[in-house]
């Protein structure tokens, strides 16, 4: 991105001399360990299931650089906040009781050794956000660490693409775009495209980054999101930038011209393109197929019909892969049921709720609008994907809006050491009188 994505400003960096003693750090900015921190957690949530790279890679090899990535996360988090001081944040705190209540899940064992190792790694997630939270003020900082994270999985996308357009859409995926030098599903590239295109019109319209930077991110991701075919991604983009541009409409000229463009060339390009657009949308699918949500639906219906006893509805059965059956969920609400159980949905609602509820409540802003974005994508893509109950990047993208609505933080008064009074003799008091 251009110059303005480079600038950094959040306070509560170390602490400055003059202050009092048990006073908070007054704000300094933030070191730049935190930006690699947030890379780290983007690379821990890509995941090790995907397509056939280039050069093949054992999921033993993916899960030991992902989770390696998390640790070192934790680590420089560590390093950077040594006197762990954290900011109170109703998110964090709810992904804290969710984490509780997947050990809860988890300690029966009954999805086997693997879920105890997820709850240490959403242990290890959690831990990471409550040391990067010192920094979180409300500025844009996490925004433009999250978009040049992303935008680099993008440019490791769009090598492979280059490098071997084969292996990049491969018939196994109906010819969708997929990670070929790292296995990343059309999904993901889906998501991680629309997310990042968000966040950057944003930006523009705010202008706080210039027009060619923008161009330089938004062209190339919105290729890749077309050649993904990802419905909820574009569906997410859309509908999240189009509740995010109207929280601005009444404060901010220039989002009233981007909605009135966007709205004209929608409906230029609905109608005369429309038989494109129809199969763009369709993917080739039948109608049957596309009814059932490319058969998620017969995996829903068979786990909304599997016999629980009353604790598994309460706290699920651990931690899993994300599958029922032997069959992907695709649905974050089915998915922390199977696994958390009806506690684990009621939190997940609970953080939405908030945060939502949270972010109507401030004053219009550019960090108003980019949370409202990330909440309204989270909870449009949660229908068909899963992950709004363990370590991904849909907790990530939440996190972010968290950050972009906590208050900014308060600096701590300079307070001066008091000059010690000074003994003056008799005469010299004598002769001042005199």
């Amino acid at each position: 991105m251009g110059g303005n994505l480079r600038r950094a400003g959040l306070p509560g960096g170390p602490d400055t001399p003059g202050t009092r003693p048990g006073a908070e750090p007054r704000p300094a900015g933030t070191p730049k360990t935190v930006g690699i921190v947030w890379g780290l957690l983007v690379l821990n949530t890509l995941g090790s299931a995907g397509a056939k790279t280039i050069v093949p890679l054992p999921r033993s090899l993916i899960q030991m650089v992902t989770m390696g990535a998390l640790v070192a996360a934790f680590a420089l988090a560590l390093v950077a906040n040594q006197r762990v001081r954290i900011r109170a944040s109703a998110y964090v705190l709810l992904l804290t009781l969710l984490l509780v209540s997947s050990v809860i899940s988890s300690a029966s064992l009954e999805s086997g050794m693997g879920a105890l190792f997820r709850c240490f790694r959403l242990t290890l997630f959690v831990g990471t956000l409550w040391l990067l939270s010192r920094w979180w003020d409300g500025s844009l900082t996490f925004v433009r660490y999250h978009i040049r994270a992303y935008f680099a999985v993008l440019g490791s996308v769009t090598v492979g693409l280059v490098v071997s357009p084969g292996k990049a859409l491969p018939d196994l995926y109906g010819g969708r775009l997929v990670g070929a030098l790292w296995p990343l599903t059309p999904p993901q590239i889906g998501q991680y495209a629309a997310v990042i295109i968000g966040l950057t019109v944003l930006l523009v319209i705010g202008r706080r980054t210039d027009r060619t930077s923008a161009v330089l991110v938004i062209v190339p991701s919105l290729v890749l999101l077309a050649l993904t075919h990802t419905r909820t991604a574009t569906l997410g983009l859309l509908l999240g930038l189009a509740l995010a541009i109207g929280s601005l409409v009444l404060t901010s000229a220039a989002a009233r011209r981007f909605f009135t463009w966007a709205v004209l060339c929608s409906v230029v390009v609905a109608v005369g393109f429309a038989s494109a657009l129809q199969t763009w949308f369709l993917r080739g699918q039948s109608q049957e197929n596309f009814s059932s949500l490319t058969g998620r639906a017969k995996v829903w219906n068979a786990l909304l019909a599997a016999p629980r006893s009353t604790a598994e509805k309460l706290f699920g059965v651990g931690l899993g892969d994300k599958s029922f059956g032997g069959l992907p969920i695709d649905n974050s609400w089915l998915a922390v049921y199977n696994e958390q159980g009806l506690v684990g949905v009621t939190l997940v609602a609970v953080i939405i709720v908030v945060l939502g509820g949270v972010a109507l409540l401030r004053p219009p802003s550019l960090q108003r609008a980019c949370a409202i974005f990330l909440i309204s994508y989270c909870a449009i893509a949660s229908y068909t994907e899963a992950g709004l109950g363990d370590a991904s990047p849909y907790l990530l993208h939440l996190a972010l809006a968290a950050s972009l609505l906590a208050a900014p933080a308060q600096a701590a008064p300079l307070v001066l050491p008091e000059a010690p009074l000074r003994h003056v003799p008799r005469w010299a008091r004598r002769s001042e009188v005199t």
